[in-house]
């Protein structure tokens, strides 16, 4: 079985409604996939090294990821050296701005692990709108069938 790690950081709600949107498509192929769905600050380096798939989603605040999101990287990224090259991941973003700082900077954290981006992020700026939600449902089904066929 497959197991995808969902990290995430939500203070207004926009990033939880993206996230539900992305977890919809899954909910079905529960036989096939196992999904951890874990708060930045609830996840850990175990939750990491058993992962096939990484979900980073989180707000933008002040230009930059949440600090919850930050600190797991801070927590796991020495200890996980070596461990997870290669692991795909994605990025939800709420943002009241661009969003381009919290991509920029996650996105040169995930190099440092040697993570391989897989799909474009999603980024929502303002009010999550009905085409971020089923932009986020798309991702969740391409993510899920890319795993599941082994293409990452």
């Amino acid at each position: 079985m497959k197991r995808l790690l969902i990290v995430y950081a939500s203070q207004t709600g926009h990033t939880l409604q993206l996230l539900d949107a992305f977890c919809q498509p899954l909910l079905p192929l529960c036989a096939e996939l196992s999904i951890s769905r874990l708060s930045a600050e609830a996840a850990d380096l175990d939750d990491l090294l058993a992962a096939d798939a990484i979900v980073l989603a989180t707000p933008e605040n002040f230009g930059y990821m949440a600090g919850k999101v930050k600190d797991f990287f801070d927590r796991t990224y020495y200890p996980a050296q070596g461990k997870t090259e290669g692991l795909p991941y994605l990025m939800l973003v709420s943002a009241g701005t661009d969003g381009l700082g919290a991509i920029q900077a996650m996105r040169r954290i995930a190099c440092g692990y040697g993570w391989k981006e897989v799909l474009p992020p999603l980024l929502a700026q303002g009010e999550v709108l009905p085409q971020h939600r089923e932009q986020a449902m798309e991702l969740g089904e391409m993510l899920a069938a890319g795993m599941l066929v082994g293409r990452w």
